[in-house]
């Protein structure tokens, strides 16, 4: 494998990826199962496309494990529930884990119920939440979730405003679709996702219009001027529209869960704390499985039968790109800019874990 220089990629298996990252949160202190659960999740993210919550967060992630901010080998703990409700604390711990085993207790509790509105307090950073959305589209169900952080992750200035005071509180839905396939959304209630800042860093490009400002409060471009010092901050989605989002992100999943909302004062904020409001349906107590998948078919053939507005172009579904980008990148292999090779090479060998031949030099 050739490295080249920042702005260059050179693909990688995913299968030799996942094996290289589980290798090196086991040498940190995981047990096998969690360094695989994690390591999973980070190049499933990479093979959707979403590079910001793949396997660059390898080096974060151990810098934290290795500071106690995150804890290894943490599971999932019910604090309370009732047949259609849970809350869980994460103990800190992976959040990829503390998901994972919610969203399980959440699935069972909303075939038996109906409905579970499952709180997550306490959880380290849960990588893509589209995952989550996915897990109960993969069983049937139908989701939503609301993500924000404690303290730690303020990045994301309010509409109005010219400094961090709200995290990106990221929102997924999905629900099952035709053939398999599963509608998924998965956005940032901030104009950008801080992982795609880093990602646009290590390749040397450019920021979108209208995404971040610099310290004084100016609409900035640099990836580099975002991180300072001094620093400067994103900006909401849609301007008021994903301020109000962001805001009841903050309520739903920080306030309600007892995680706290963002806030330099909140006791978590030291480490970057995750928590997540998640409600899980189930179709079959509603309008019935069958009903709703043949009414969702319905709406997405309306829904791509559109005129496309640029020639040769398709009207895609929530969730089509991801797919998409799956399918080509397990063909091709996982793109990786050579900063992040390097973090990644420089976190096994802090941890005497062999590197495969010509990954990074």
């Amino acid at each position: 494998m050739s490295v080249g220089v920042a702005g260059s990629l050179s693909p990688v298996r995913d299968a030799d990826l996942r094996a290289l990252v589980a290798s090196i949160f086991r040498a940190s202190g995981s047990e096998s199962g969690e360094a695989s659960t994690v390591a999973d999740h980070l190049v499933d993210a990479n093979l959707a496309g979403h590079d910001s919550h793949g396997v660059i967060r390898v080096s974060k992630y151990v810098e934290w494990h290795a500071r106690d901010m995150v804890l290894a080998n943490r599971h999932a703990v019910v604090i309370s529930e009732t047949a259609s409700h849970a809350l869980c604390d994460g103990q800190f711990g992976y959040g990829q884990v503390i998901a994972r085993e919610a969203m399980t207790f959440a699935i069972t509790k909303a075939r038996g119920a109906g409905v579970c509105a499952m709180a997550i307090r306490n959880a380290g950073h849960l990588g893509r939440i589209g995952a989550w959305a996915e897990q109960a589209a993969d069983a049937g169900l139908a989701s939503v979730h609301f993500v924000n952080t404690s303290g730690f992750g303020m990045l994301v200035a309010p509409h109005g405003g010219s400094d961090r005071r709200l995290s990106a509180n990221p929102i997924a839905a999905g629900a099952p679709a035709p053939h398999g396939s599963a509608l998924i959304l998965d956005m940032s209630t901030s104009a950008i996702a801080e992982g795609k800042i880093q990602v646009a860093l290590n390749r040397g490009e450019t920021l979108p219009e209208n995404s971040t400002i610099d310290a004084a409060g100016r609409p900035n471009r640099d990836p580099a001027t975002f991180y300072g010092p001094p620093v400067g901050a994103l900006l909401p989605v849609g301007g008021h529209k994903g301020y109000g989002l962001s805001v009841f992100c903050e309520i739903l999943a920080g306030a309600l869960t007892g995680g706290g909302s963002t806030h330099p004062q909140n006791p978590t904020a030291g480490r970057l704390v995750n928590n997540m409001l998640s409600i899980v349906f189930d179709p079959d107590a509603f309008c019935g499985k069958d009903a709703f998948a043949a009414d969702i078919a319905r709406l997405a053939s309306w829904v791509k039968a559109s005129p496309p507005a640029t020639p040769n172009a398709e009207v895609l579904l929530p969730g089509e790109v991801e797919r998409r980008t799956r399918a080509q990148r397990l063909r091709d292999g996982i793109p990786l800019d050579a900063p992040t090779r390097e973090s990644i090479a420089a976190s096994a060998r802090s941890l005497g874990v062999a590197l495969p031949a010509g990954f990074a030099s």
